[in-house]
């Protein structure tokens, strides 16, 4: 029998996005991709969050750690992304924070480069993409 995938959530939000509106996004997606909550072992984000109450929170809530990537860190990924945000490259440096934070993540977890299982998704004032490790 094979070991279960390590899954891995990155996360991009808002300044002041509440710890709910994550965990409400986090919860829709994994429903509609038929994966429990505690399949998921880790959450990233990027290091101008690392300080964000909501993400704080929701870390806590659900006992898992939070890693946060720097935008250099995070760039490396952009040829990976199934979305490129400009938005989201102006103001950070990279251009998508859920899916290159969670592929960040994943990658040193494998032996082979992880690939995201759920696409960014979109959910008010945050951003949500689930990596796995096979």
């Amino acid at each position: 029998m094979s070991a279960a995938p390590i899954l891995v959530i990155g996360l991009g939000c808002q300044r002041g996005c509440p710890a709910s509106t994550l965990r409400a996004l986090l919860e829709q997606t994994l429903l509609a991709h038929g994966i429990e909550l505690h399949q998921v072992r880790a959450l990233a984000s990027i290091d101008l969050k690392r300080d964000e109450p909501g993400l704080l929170e929701l870390a806590e809530q659900l006992g898992l750690p939070l890693t946060c990537f720097s935008a250099e860190q995070l760039a490396e990924y952009e040829p990976r992304l199934s979305h490129r945000s400009e938005i989201a490259f102006e103001r950070t440096g990279c251009y998508g924070i859920a899916e290159s934070a969670a592929l960040a993540l994943a990658d040193p977890l494998g032996t082979t480069p992880s690939t995201l299982l759920i696409p960014r998704q979109k959910g008010p004032q945050c951003t949500l993409a689930l990596a796995v490790v096979v």
